[in-house]
Order: C-alpha cells, then sequence, then structure tokens
C-alpha cells in the first residue's frame, strides 16, 4: 500500500473567462496525516478542493485517490473522499438521522444504522438524531456537515474552513475531533485562515497563493525556522559595510547604514549576543537601541501571501 493517499500532479484550472485559478499544482497527501493549506481568498484553496471531489473539471493535470484516477475513475475515487463544505446548506425540516443515512445512501453504500449512531455519537449529536435540522444551533448544524461526510466512511476527508464563523469553545471541539478522526486512520485536510488551527493540528503545512503551491513544509521543520529571533540595533553613527572583525556573526546592515540586525535560533540557550556586543564595543562601534523579535508563522504566511512576495 503506498504511503501517498492522494496525488495530484501538473494540475491546472482556467475559466472560460481566462482567469487561472490554478497553476500547475503538484502535490502529494500521506496516509493519515492532517495537512493544513493556508492561502488568503482568492488563492485557489476552493478550486482545488472542488476538482479533487469532482465538482469542478480540471483544465490539465491529474489527480488519483488512493490509486483511483478522479476523471477515468470517478465513482470508486469520490467513494474514498468525505467533504465539509464551509456553507450551512441543509434540508431545513429533515431530521439529523435521516439526513445523514440519506447522505450515505447517495454513495451506493447500504444501509448501516450502527455506522451511522457511531459518527452522531462522536459528534455529540446523539440525542438530536430526532430533531430537524432548522432547530440546531450554527455550531450544531457545523458538525452534522461532518456527520454527513463521514456518513459513508471516507478514507480521506476535506474540511474547508471548518471553523469559520465558530466560537473558541467549538473551535477548541472541533479540533479534538479531527484527532479523533485523524487517529481511527481518516486523512484530512483543512483549509483555514486561522494560523493558530494550522499549528495546533497540523502535520504538515502548505501555502497557496494565486494559484500556486509556494511552501510546503513538516510543521516541526517550519516552526523550527520560525524559531529564528532577531536583534536590531540602532546604531550612534552610519556605517559603510559591517566591519570584517564582525563578519563571523549573521549581520545584515540596513540600507542606510544605522541598523544592524542579527538572526540567531531562539531555541539555543547559547544566542551569542553577549559576545556579540562585546566585539561591537571592541570595534568602536556605539548604538543608541536595540530591540529584539520574533518571527511567527503568521509572519511568513503574510509575507509569502502578500503582493510583494517574490
Amino acid at each position: 500500500m503506498s504511503d501517498t493517499i492522494l496525488a495530484i500532479a501538473g494540475l491546472s484550472k482556467t475559466y472560460a473567462s481566462g482567469f487561472s485559478a490554478l497553476k500547475n499544482i503538484d502535490l502529494d497527501i500521506r496516509r493519515g496525516e492532517i495537512f493544513a493549506l493556508l492561502g488568503p481568498n482568492g488563492a485557489g484553496k476552493t478550486t482545488l478542493i472542488s476538482i479533487v471531489c469532482g465538482i469542478v473539471n480540471a483544465s490539465s493535470g491529474t489527480v488519483t485517490v488512493d490509486g483511483h484516477d478522479i476523471a477515468a475513475d470517478y465513482r470508486a475515487a469520490r467513494s474514498l473522499i468525505g467533504l465539509v463544505p464551509q456553507e450551512l446548506t441543509t434540508e431545513a425540516f429533515e431530521t439529523v438521522w435521516n439526513t445523514v443515512s440519506f447522505s450515505r445512501g447517495l454513495f451506493g453504500k447500504p444501509a448501516n444504522p450502527a455506522h451511522i449512531e457511531k459518527v452522531l455519537r462522536s459528534l455529540s449529536l446523539w440525542d438530536k438524531k430526532d430533531n430537524t435540522i432548522r432547530t440546531l444551533s450554527g455550531g450544531m448544524k457545523r458538525r452534522l456537515l461532518i456527520a454527513k461526510a463521514l456518513s459513508h466512511e471516507p478514507r480521506l476527508l476535506f474540511l474547508d474552513e471548518p471553523t469559520a464563523g465558530v466560537d473558541v469553545t467549538l473551535r477548541q471541539g472541533m479540533w479534538e475531533l479531527v484527532r479523533t478522526l485523524r487517529d481511527t486512520g481518516v486523512t484530512i485536510i483543512l483549509t483555514t485562515h486561522y494560523i493558530d488551527e494550522a499549528e495546533e493540528m497540523a502535520d504538515r503545512i502548505g501555502v497557496i497563493r494565486e494559484g500556486e503551491i509556494i511552501l510546503v513544509e513538516d510543521k516541526v521543520a517550519l516552526m523550527h525556522k520560525l524559531g529564528k529571533k532577531q536583534l536590531t540595533l540602532q546604531l550612534a553613527h552610519t556605517l559603510a559595510a559591517v566591519p570584517a572583525a564582525l563578519s563571523a556573526y549573521p549581520l545584515t546592515l540596513s540600507a542606510n547604514g544605522n541598523e544592524l540586525t542579527y538572526t540567531y535560533d531562539a531555541q539555543n540557550e547559547h544566542s551569542g549576543i553577549a559576545a556579540l556586543l562585546q566585539d561591537l564595543d571592541a570595534a568602536g562601534i556605539a548604538f543608541k537601541d536595540l530591540k529584539t523579535s520574533q518571527s511567527s508563522l503568521e509572519d511568513i504566511f503574510v509575507s509569502l501571501t502578500s503582493d510583494t512576495a517574490a
């Protein structure tokens, strides 16, 4: 069995208007992982999900789900996928039990009341099984969407902005639920605007900007990169260049020559700052002020997705 459950290769989507929503996407999702796809509105997140789920046709490229091509073997591929959309579109007068059971039937799966009960219990919806959907709170309706997506026992679950517009307590509950699903062997791809959501839950993080994947990284490796701190020194006198005596330090000089920036690993107890300050003094370089800053995942995300990013 391959470690890759979803393989996307050379995937592009150009609409009739000429708008290019996706540009040559290559992405492999590992079996049993939680993958967070970050990106601003209009970056292509929902288009990518829609193509994998067979809702939108790709212009070029291939998508295979557990070895099944989404175009050539649509039914087999789609039956392995669960999708929790952003929109809370449900049949207001149907009962919870009936709508989840109906969703299972849509995928040609035989009735399995024991599975439906298990799903509803796991989502704290069991005591609402006979309620009509219109009587549910917003949070319960969102859990109902997850129940519908899980009704046919998918191996790959897409959560499109799963906690958009829900309160903090419910978000924490959703995170717990997602981890539980992963523990049962379901691979999860979530799109989110919330940096803390990706930091909290994901094994790997991908960033999409203007239809292109610009970063895919293990979260631990990414967070290690983010463990970098910067010490910025405002110099008493401008410098033309970093003196040779300080060349051993990772220093950058601002364009106007009045700031020196020293980058170091925040997770390392030996920051080297004390030695740097001594060597600055020995080199006759005085400074008026200093400040430290630490980049967060949010900073990286903003820099990667801003229009000015390279």
